[in-house]
């Protein structure tokens, strides 16, 4: 029998769901490099999925707790959806991926995890990265280490003033 090693997924499977907003939270601490934030813009920033469906898997979210795009004003609107774009870019520079599945969840209902903060899911894809694991054995195997990815997509946030 084969094993795989996924030891992040524990810590979010005992974590205390209910309580604060882990983006604001996030964002608080002003520690980037533990948090896995890539960068902070004027109104929105991006940090790495800490459970991610693939690797390279970051959410965009606004600096205010807002539940919906209605929410936003016009430059945090503008900025967010750059920053999706420019995260994209990144996203191929490092990895090549062969698509993505890039999308918000907006309210408890649609699936939010955190229906208060608004923010928008990056995933990149490749054609094969679904198999039979998720089907056989509900699981999914992540082939690299969140800090490799962290250390693979900051150096190329670094260029953010290309917005």
């Amino acid at each position: 029998m084969k094993h795989i090693w996924a030891p992040w997924r524990m810590g979010y499977i005992l974590s205390e769901k209910e309580g604060g907003c882990f983006l604001c939270e996030k964002l608080r601490e002003h520690r980037d490099e533990e948090n896995y934030i890539l960068c902070r813009g004027r109104a929105n920033f991006v940090l790495l999925n800490l459970y991610p469906y693939n690797p390279g898997h970051f959410m965009v979210a606004p600096y205010r707790h807002v539940p919906s795009l209605e929410d936003l004003s016009e430059e945090e609107l503008t900025e967010h959806f750059k920053l999706v774009a420019f995260g994209v870019s990144k996203l191929r520079e490092a990895f090549g991926p062969d698509g993505f599945n890039i999308g918000l969840n907006l309210g408890k209902a649609a699936g939010a995890g955190v229906a208060g903060h608004l923010h928008t899911h990056v995933v990149p894809r490749w054609e094969g990265d679904t198999n039979f694991m998720p089907i056989i054995s509900d699981a999914k195997v992540i082939p690299q280490a969140l800090n490799e990815t962290y250390e693979q997509l900051r150096q190329r946030f670094r260029s953010l003033e290309e917005l």
